[in-house]
């Protein structure tokens, strides 16, 4: 099971200077939400921002991280 703070070390060790904070949307372990805010964004579509913090998490979603609700913020 993977806590919101592995989820956040992932995001913000793959998104040089980035700042996540993550929530559990539900107390299994599976579902979360993260809010991360990063100048890496950008000049890049929503899709291409989803894809950088998805592709941080390849491994977790292989896993049981099952849902992760994404905010973004330049």
């Amino acid at each position: 099971m993977i806590t919101t703070e592995e989820i956040k070390k992932k995001i913000e060790k793959n998104i040089p200077n980035s700042n996540a904070e993550v929530f559990a949307v539900k107390p299994d372990g599976m579902h979360f939400k993260a809010i991360v805010k990063s100048k890496k964004f950008e000049g890049k579509s929503l899709v291409e921002q989803h894809r950088m913090i998805y592709d941080s998490l390849k491994e977790e979603f292989k896993n049981g991280l099952h849902s992760l609700s994404i905010e973004i913020k330049e």
